[in-house]
């Protein structure tokens, strides 16, 4: 149904269980943000993967999507799912604008461009005190009841709700790839003038791409707005494009499970190292030198590409 060959639909499989398992392995809160950024990057990862372009401003629907959950449901008390729904609207219509203004351009240009734009976003949400809370940001925002009659207070109920989204976003980003539209997709990546040619609108396929990629990154921005309770200008932020940038780079360029892995990697660092201090950036750089020169495809990347050339 999703277009899962054998060896991914055993993969996905496998997935699900780690999902349903680790709520009672490791701390709920860590899990889900994992999930949220694995989220994130899957979107980063259309456009790095599928299309070939370099977005530095991907932080600017993550962010805002958890700007609009976050007030929204703390300003005019809308249910978690509405307040999720909304910021991953929010998303997709500042995607399609920004999206409509650089999607024409390629390379470093495309790439600074997204990354000016995302600067915008952030300035206005630095200025603009009654919505974002400035430099405060949104404080104490209520999980609520899902439908209005679940509570979501426990961090076991939020879990679920969190599992659901991610798992609903895997599926629809991995149908993406593998239709005809993927296909056409990476066509244009391959070789855009022969697509073209052919009579294929190829600005129009990377514009749809880079709206659904807005899209998961506004879902992603809101939910985590809602387990984490705070929307802060630090999701906003340039470092935060960067790092969803390097999560997909870590877990490897157009590999479906590469997201995820790379939002593994990069948020069990700073948890799990944080007790380490101000040698935590050394750390971590460490690490992330040994996982390039170890695994240059990505882990995934790797892992697939060996597993190719054993058969």
């Amino acid at each position: 149904m999703f277009g899962f060959s054998r060896a991914q639909l055993i993969a996905f499989v496998i997935l699900v269980a780690i999902v349903i398992v680790s709520p009672f392995i490791f701390y709920p809160i860590v899990v889900m943000q994992v999930m949220c950024f694995a989220l994130f990057a899957m979107g980063a990862n259309l456009l790095m993967g599928s299309i070939g372009l370099l977005s530095l401003g991907q932080s600017a629907y993550f962010g805002l999507g958890g700007y609009v959950a976050g007030y929204l449901v703390q300003s005019y008390n809308l249910t978690p799912e509405a307040g999720i729904v909304a910021g991953g609207i929010a998303g997709a219509a500042l995607g399609a604008v920004f999206g409509w203004l650089v999607i024409r351009r390629q390379t470093i240009y495309f790439a600074m461009i997204t990354l000016a734009l995302a600067q915008i976003v952030y300035f206005v949400a630095v200025q603009d005190t009654d919505i974002t809370g400035g430099e405060n940001g949104i404080q104490g925002i209520a999980r609520g009841k899902l439908f209005g009659t679940f509570s979501l207070n426990s961090d076991m109920a939020m879990y679920v709700v969190v599992a659901i989204i991610f798992l609903a976003g895997f599926l629809m980003v991995h149908r993406t790839i593998h239709s005809p539209f993927g296909q056409v997709v990476k066509a244009i990546r391959e070789n855009e003038p022969r697509a073209i040619s052919l009579g294929y609108k190829t600005d129009q396929y990377k514009w749809i791409i880079f709206i659904i990629a807005a899209t998961l990154a506004g879902v992603a921005g809101a939910t985590k707005a809602m387990v984490m309770g705070i929307e802060t200008l630090t999701d906003v932020g340039t470092a935060t494009s960067g790092l969803v940038v390097l999560m997909v780079l870590l877990g490897g360029i157009g590999t479906i499970f590469g997201p995820i892995i790379g939002a593994l990697i990069v948020i069990a660092m700073q948890y799990y190292l944080a007790p380490f201090g101000a040698w935590v950036v050394v750390i971590q750089g460490a690490i992330f030198m040994l996982c390039v020169l170890t695994f240059r495809r990505g882990v995934i990347g790797e892992l697939a590409h060996r597993l190719k050339t054993q058969l």
